[in-house]
């Protein structure tokens, strides 16, 4: 993946730790822990009883589940915590967690057909398999998730899909979503890293690097529009899709004195949403307060920009995240 050491890789796990349609309940923590070999990186069953690896390097800390190849955590050195998490999280085996990077797929946002399904799709509600973390030569980290279609797969999307989550740990995040179409025809689908930043105050925070785009303006609705020449700022609830886009955006917080960079490859939507006061107090995992402090920047190919992948072929989608003081 780009800009990441590549030779003389040392390899801390190898192990198939997780079945890929093993729910997350039924893992043993000890399999987690006695296949470290590095004191490198980490793995550790959190107290929720989710388990999840923690990653510590020279360069940055993270955390990911298994539970949805959830990223919850990422602290690169000389920084605080970059990804935010809900306090209020339901950190349960059928409920997706809330903040950090959620994986969506196979569709973004509630099912065009059957809205009993979950919304942003199944994948960030399944126990992912670990296949491989490793050390790099630049001091960074990588881990390998995997997820398959099987059975209760198929029955929300009759399709057959391996999506594969590369996750790299170091003084910049990157993450690579990665598609392959097991099926003989055409596969139609979206996807987002569906990324939560921490910020010191939404109401003083800009986002930079989208004029001129068009968007979805879902709140009320759906209109279609086009941002302006100015800085995104936010003084209300903000839900935008927008479309036709590879740029790379940056989260401009004067509080927390940071520029958050997010960079991408493989995608062609940024979502940008804060549930600002109302929505907040009606999500059962997000705290009524919590609003203030969070922005999301998604990496995503959803609404005009889904993907078509031929049988055989392989889609991906990637973000780089880094951080500056300002």
């Amino acid at each position: 993946m780009g800009g990441h050491a590549q030779g003389n890789c040392q390899p801390v796990i190898k192990a198939d730790l997780i079945g890929h349609s093993e729910p997350s309940s039924t893992v043993n923590p000890q399999r987690l822990n006695t296949s470290m070999t590095s004191t490198s990186a980490s793995a550790s069953v959190v107290s929720d009883g989710l388990p999840s690896l923690a990653i510590a390097n020279r360069l940055a800390t993270a955390r990911i589940y298994l539970h949805g190849g959830h990223v919850a955590q990422w602290r690169p050195a000389g920084h605080g915590e970059v990804l935010w998490m809900s306090a209020r999280s339901l950190h349960a085996p059928d409920k997706p967690l809330r903040g950090g990077i959620p994986v969506c797929f196979p569709w973004f946002g509630p099912h065009p057909e059957r809205p009993e399904l979950p919304a942003h799709g199944f994948a960030r509600q399944r126990a992912w398999a670990l296949d491989a973390v490793t050390d790099l030569d630049d001091g960074s980290t990588r881990a390998v998730l995997a997820l398959v279609s099987d059975a209760a797969s198929r029955a929300q999307w009759p399709h057959d899909a391996a999506v594969t989550l590369t996750v790299t740990v170091g003084s910049t995040l990157n993450v690579e979503l990665a598609i392959a179409n097991r099926d003989p025809a055409p596969l139609v689908c979206e996807a987002a890293l569906h990324t939560y930043f921490s910020v010191g105050d939404i109401r003083r925070t800009t986002v930079e690097g989208l004029a001129g785009t068009p968007y979805l303006d879902k709140v009320g609705g759906v209109a279609r529009r086009i941002e302006g020449s100015a800085p995104i700022a936010f003084s209300g609830e903000t839900d935008r899709v927008y479309l036709g886009t590879t740029a790379t955006a940056t989260i401009v917080d004067p509080l927390l004195a940071r520029r958050i960079t997010v960079a991408k490859r493989g995608s062609r939507s940024t979502v940008v949403w804060n549930p600002w006061i109302a929505k907040a107090a009606k999500m059962a995992d997000f705290g009524d307060h919590e609003w203030p402090g969070m922005l999301c920047v998604e990496t995503a190919n959803a609404a005009d920009d889904r993907m078509t992948i031929a049988p055989g072929a392989i889609e991906r989608m990637a973000l780089d995240v880094s951080v500056t003081h300002a």
